[in-house]
């Protein structure tokens, strides 16, 4: 009898979800454009930074990304709080708790993929980890973007591509080098493509005022 009735209460609520969703995709967007060009210039900076210092023993390597993700994730959550206090609307809402709970699964294999990489302390499962990484984030973007904007799913997918290129081009390059060229591949992939996408939600955003 409890379940009978808790069904109908657990379809409003479900309802109830999609519905403030919708109503603040707006507001989603706008928060997301500033995020994203974050994201993109800690990216960025860190790796050119890795490079610039030779960040390449395996444990420095996977640590270092480690505490930039910290960092980026620390900065893009305070900046979606102070959106949410300026625009009076609930921080841990409903909506919202759907949207980290579709983030998280891929983003702990992600971490639990460099933790276990860090004490193996071998060049070549550290070479590899950015691929992965990329494939993990890609694919917390697409979940997430079930309860987001649709450009979302699509910047998920551009993370796998990118795994995958990268997954065919690193044989080519020399064991001693490839820790430098993961560098790279991270400025590309956690750099770059943020910076794309807050581009694009700026310019975007920006035309739909003017119109």
């Amino acid at each position: 009898m409890q379940s009978d009735s808790m069904q109908p209460k657990a379809a409003e609520e479900r309802l109830q979800t999609i519905i403030t969703l919708m109503e603040r995709s707006a507001l989603y967007r706008r928060a997301l454009g500033p995020i994203m060009v974050w994201l993109g210039i800690i990216g960025s900076g860190a790796s050119l930074l890795g490079w610039y210092f030779h960040v390449i023993h395996p444990k420095q390597f996977v640590y270092y990304w480690l505490g930039v993700g910290v960092a980026a994730a620390s900065g893009a959550f305070l900046m979606a709080r102070r959106q949410a206090i300026k625009e009076s609307e609930l921080f841990w809402s409903p909506p919202a708790r759907r949207v980290v709970h579709a983030l998280v699964p891929p983003l702990v294999i992600g971490s639990a993929l460099a933790v276990f990489s860090a004490d193996l302390d071998t060049p070549w499962f550290a070479r590899i980890l950015p691929i992965f990484w990329a494939w993990s984030y890609g694919c917390a973007l697409h979940s997430a973007g079930f309860f987001m904007a649709q450009g979302v799913r699509w910047l998920g997918w551009a993370f796998i591509a990118i795994g995958f290129a990268d997954a065919l081009i690193s044989p080519k390059f020399e064991s001693h080098k490839g820790l430098e060229y993961a560098h790279l591949t991270m400025g590309v992939c956690f750099g770059g493509l943020h910076l794309i996408a807050g581009a694009y939600l700026y310019f975007t955003e920006r035309s739909r005022k003017s119109a």
